[in-house]
């Protein structure tokens, strides 16, 4: 059957809510590894803002990792009820403020619209606590200033939930293989991330550029953020980059086609992003990375094997002695732990805050310096 997120939800609850909230649901071991470990909660959390179906990932990785929900805030009330039933031992509070001076909660995650998630993190670090955000965490250059400025006053970490890195299994093995020197050194990363429009299930917001930040901004962060982690490069410029409106005429703030070159101390990379995932393909995007090393290159299929493999998490590795496929379904996941262990012990163990920002930052360099184009039949 095929393994569309928000089909899924449609189906089983019929609510623009659940759409919102729905995310795929994991197999075998890992679905055991959603669990909270065992023993008392190592902190305690709240949610506000819940407009992307992200925040149930985010708030699983916090879970997992050994932190305690206790509290949500939303301002539309479909999103915080399905909220609510997925996640009942939390209480929804009538206002965010009930959460930011709550000086029991260490750390706040959102998925809010996306150019709102910025000054929320900004609210929340002069509280005085730690944000995770979805990404975009950031869509502008001003709102970058300012975060990095908030964040270097308060000393609070601001996380960008990078999803297709830090909670890809297949992403986390190759990790691991590269720091081993499987593939030699790093040259460049291609990083494809096309994804399913559904178009009507869409909210109003993701159809203005304003507000979710652009294609590059909004989905090839991910791609940035792992051409940062597996070249190793901590300075970076985005070459070239351009964005269009190809098949959407009906909405001229969509942009469903985006690409971009860019160049670091550490390496080259590529990205390509777009909302044009065909309906026949059984899940909502054909995401794939590849990393060219010196002496081998590594394949990540992350949601589907198009050979005919049953499920995601897929990686090939071709060395200078030959080719394999590893089944990473079993592989953990240390994002949620590390974050954890980081708010308690003021280390950088799940990322860098420099590598988050300047991820985010090249993003948003790429979609304000995008060449807008126009392809001619």
């Amino acid at each position: 059957p095929r393994a569309d997120r928000r089909e899924f939800l449609q189906a089983s609850v019929g609510t623009a809510a659940a759409a919102a909230l729905s995310v795929a649901r994991p197999r075998g071991a890992q679905a055991q590894g959603n669990a909270a470990p065992p023993g008392p909660p190592r902190i305690r959390f709240a949610a506000i803002g819940l407009n992307h179906g992200h925040i149930s990932g985010q708030t699983a990785a916090v879970v997992r990792g050994g932190g305690e929900l206790v509290s949500f805030y939303a301002k539309e009330p479909d999103l915080a009820a399905a909220y609510g039933k997925r996640y009942p031992g939390a209480r929804l509070v009538k206002d965010e403020r009930e959460i930011l001076e709550d000086p029991k909660i260490q750390l706040v995650v959102s998925a809010g619209i996306p150019n709102e998630r910025a000054p929320l993190g900004v609210r929340v670090m002069r509280a005085g606590k730690d944000y995770l955000v979805d990404k975009p965490g950031i869509t502008t250059l001003e709102q970058l200033e300012e975060v990095r400025r908030v964040q270097a006053e308060t000393r609070r970490i601001y996380s960008i939930c990078y999803s297709e890195r830090l909670e890809n299994r297949a992403t986390a093995k190759a990790g691991e293989l590269v720091k081993a020197g499987a593939i030699g050194k790093v040259v460049q990363t291609v990083g494809l991330g096309p994804h399913r429009a559904n178009l009507p299930t869409r909210p109003a917001w993701f159809f203005v550029r304003e507000q979710y930040g652009g294609i590059l901004c909004e989905i090839a962060s991910h791609q940035f953020d792992q051409f940062l982690f597996f070249t190793g490069s901590t300075k970076a410029e985005v070459v070239a980059s351009q964005v269009a409106n190809v098949n959407h005429p009906q909405h001229p703030g969509l942009e469903d086609f985006g690409d971009a070159l860019v160049r670091g101390d550490g390496g080259s990379g590529y990205i390509r992003v777009d909302w044009f995932t065909p309906g026949g393909l059984k899940t909502w995007g054909d995401g794939r990375l590849t990393i060219l090393g010196t002496d081998g290159f590594i394949e990540i299929r992350k949601n589907i094997d198009l050979a005919g493999r049953e499920g995601g998490n897929h990686l090939f590795l071709v060395d200078q002695k030959e080719t394999r496929h590893v089944d990473c379904t079993d592989v953990a996941l240390p994002y949620g732990s590390q974050l954890v262990d980081d708010v308690l012990h003021r280390t950088e163990t799940a990322m860098p805050q420099a590598h988050c920002f300047l991820a985010m930052e090249l993003a948003i360099r790429a979609q304000a310096n995008a060449q807008r184009v126009r392809f001619s039949a």
